[in-house]
This record gives C-alpha cells, sequence and structure tokens, in this order.
C-alpha cells in the first residue's frame, strides 16, 4: 500500500516545488511530474504513474485540475483506478476514494457531469428543431446551386470544355463537379 505522486505544470516558467511539497507532507514515497499543458493527451509523467500503481495503492494529487484535462476525464482516470482497485486522493479538494465519503463526493462530481453532457445535448436538439422549424438545415451550404450545377452538367455534356476548365470556370474542384454532374456512360 504506497501513495503515489503526481504533479503537473502548464509551462517551464512554472515551479513544481510547491506541489512536490505538498505531496511530501502527504506521505507519498514516489513522484511522477510532467511540465505540459493539461489539454495534452500525452503526459509522460501521468502515464508512467498510472503504470507503476499496483492495487491497494493510491495516486496522490495537489488539486484536482493537475490530472484531468477536463472533469469528463477526471472521472474517466479516476474510475480506471478504481477498477484496478487503486485509490485516490487530491489533498486541495479534500477527496480520498479510499473513504466511504470521498467515494460519495466524487460519485456526485461523475453524476453532475452526465446531467451537465445530457442538458448540452438536450439544447443542441432544441436548438436544430428550432431551426428546422423556421426551415433552416444545417450542415455546410451547398458549393453550386441548382441552377449552376445545370450549366456544370451542359458544359460537361456538351464536350467543349476538358473536367479541369469546367472546376477552373466555375471555381470549384472535380470531387464537387462530380457530386453535382451524371458522368457520360463508356460506350461499350
Amino acid at each position: 500500500m504506497m501513495r503515489v505522486g503526481y504533479a503537473r505544470v502548464s509551462t517551464t516558467d512554472q515551479n513544481l516545488d510547491l506541489q512536490v511539497d505538498q505531496l511530501r507532507q502527504a506521505k507519498c514515497e514516489k513522484f511522477y511530474t510532467d511540465t505540459i499543458s493539461g489539454a495534452k493527451t500525452a503526459r509522460p509523467g501521468l502515464d508512467a504513474a498510472l503504470a507503476y500503481l499496483r492495487a491497494t495503492d493510491t495516486l496522490v494529487v495537489w488539486k484536482l485540475d493537475r490530472l484531468g484535462r477536463s472533469l469528463q476525464h477526471l472521472i474517466e482516470t479516476v474510475n480506471a483506478l478504481q477498477e484496478r482497485d487503486i485509490g485516490f486522493m487530491s489533498l486541495t479538494e479534500q477527496i480520498d476514494t479510499t473513504t466511504p465519503g470521498g467515494k460519495l463526493i466524487f460519485h456526485m462530481f461523475g453524476a453532475l457531469a452526465e446531467f451537465e453532457r445530457d442538458l448540452i445535448c438536450e439544447r443542441t436538439q432544441a436548438g436544430l428543431q428550432a431551426a428546422r422549424a423556421r426551415g433552416r438545415k444545417g450542415g455546410r451550404p451547398h458549393k453550386l446551386s441548382a441552377k449552376r450545377a445545370e450549366t456544370a452538367q451542359k458544359l460537361y455534356d456538351s464536350g467543349e470544355m476538358s473536367v479541369d476548365e469546367i472546376c477552373s470556370s466555375m471555381g470549384i474542384g472535380r470531387t464537387t463537379l462530380y457530386r453535382y454532374i451524371t458522368p457520360k456512360k463508356a460506350a461499350g
């Protein structure tokens, strides 16, 4: 049963000393650090800490935001630790998943994060429905109007211009042209 500390700062201008001192006071026996933005998915120090941890160990951080890129990422990481029978402790927020109270608090965070995701999804769907009711459709606008597509088809069918010339004159690429026209059938 070992406490393993993880500390992270975002830039080389910042200093890990405060976090490491706090982790020492929390009786961490081993430390891993990163100097990298929390938004980065690849964090070598965290990856090494996670690989080192064994069942009944506890991962300790100074603050929750040192571990997770977002609340969702934080919850996923702690859940992965729990599946491996590894505890998690955040010193500043006084969360310790090795205790019943700490587990409860963390599950409440998870429920709030799920609630937030559901609300965002609900608002998005309501906004899309409101737009559809007003006759608007989502997605990218069409590159060619019906009239321009008809002109492209006529130019293509006439054979007076090459595909590249048609594309150049209409300001579109070959893929777009072929999306709007019906190609000639090969004589067989």
